[in-house]
């Protein structure tokens, strides 16, 4: 199996880049070959200054790197030699056999759409992100589509069921909607008619409307959202989630008393930190793309690096497009 890798997107490009990939080479070696996309020469400097091996990783050039602060459908258009089009161009070309990038989620979004394409009855894929709460939970969208047609919710449902279920391994995954109430009648008339497609489908469990402060008690193993309330949703629960963390670590600080009570509950405050890692999952994958493609942290670190690279060998092992492909019937609308 072939990764194809975009050695210059994100932060900590490429050394943390590079540091997944090779972490990742040991650890499914030897059925993953990893293609990394970048400047040639940058790649081979930042392997010596950090006494990296890049066995069985292959450095294809490219001169051009799309920045965070690019206008993505341009970036696209013009940055031709980019990491991220080159990559997405071999994957599209089939010599590679899934892509994760940390750089610009907008140019990946973009470039996504334009160069590999979607499964049919899906228009614009959409990002889909894997929250930890009582049990981690798909959202999606999650920031890709500001705005969606109902028969947009209805395949992200279809979509983040199939996922969950080849990729997570969860059985029969628990689909609901976010909405301001849990009647069918509550929410915008974008909302009601995406209620009704989803109670109909039957290739999916829809447990119907959820409640965004219900979302972290497990009530639901899919998320479904337009893109602007999911992102909404998804950078609350990130700020949360450092808030307390933070709330948590002063208490521990707070004296004798508090590092006492950190002794005793030392195991279960790295289960907790654990369970609440966003690394712990890698990327977020764009679900309705002909080809998997893996959406990484602009931060990401080696690990998450090397999470996301778990990720689209998953994708890739259990044929999620070609399954997600068969889920949805030309007989729906294009979303």
């Amino acid at each position: 199996m072939k990764i194809i890798l975009d050695a210059m997107g994100g932060d900590n490009a490429p050394a943390e880049i590079l540091k997944g990939a090779a972490d990742a080479v040991v650890t499914f070696a030897p059925d993953l070959e990893i293609i990394a996309v970048g400047d040639a020469e940058k790649i081979a400097a930042c392997a010596r200054e950090n006494n990296l091996k890049l066995d069985h990783i292959e450095i294809v050039n490219a001169t051009e790197t799309i920045e965070m602060c690019d206008e993505p459908a341009k970036a696209v258009r013009t940055k031709k030699d980019s990491s991220m089009v080159v990559g997405l161009k071999l994957l599209a070309e089939g010599k590679g056999d899934a892509f994760v990038s940390a750089g610009s989620t907008g140019a990946l979004h973009v470039g996504t759409s334009l160069i590999v394409r979607t499964v049919k009855g899906i228009k614009r894929p959409a990002l889909a992100t894997i929250i930890p709460g009582k049990t981690p939970f798909m959202l999606l969208d999650s920031g890709a589509n500001v705005e969606c047609r109902p028969s947009m919710l209805e395949a992200f449902g279809v979509m983040g069921s199939v996922y969950m279920e080849k990729v997570m391994g969860v059985k029969n995954p628990r689909v609901a909607l976010v909405n301001n109430g849990a009647e069918e009648s509550k929410g915008t008339p974008t909302y009601v008619e995406a209620h009704a497609l989803l109670k109909a489908n039957n290739r999916i469990n829809f447990v119907g409307n959820v409640e965004p402060r219900d979302i972290p008690a497990g009530v639901a193993d899919v998320v479904v959202a337009d893109g602007f309330t999911g992102n909404v949703i998804l950078k609350l629960t990130e700020g949360l989630a450092k808030f307390f963390g933070a709330k948590l670590k002063g208490l521990f600080k707070s004296g004798v008393k508090g590092a006492l009570a950190y002794l005793l509950l030392k195991g279960g405050v790295a289960d907790f930190k654990k369970g609440m890692d966003a690394d712990e999952y890698g990327g977020a994958p764009f679900l309705g793309a002909a080809k998997p493609v893996i959406k990484a942290h602009g931060s990401s670190n080696a690990r998450a690096i090397h999470q996301a690279i778990r990720q689209a060998k998953l994708c890739v092992e259990n044929d999620l497009c070609g399954v997600m492909a068969r889920n949805l019937t030309s007989e729906e609308k294009e979303a």
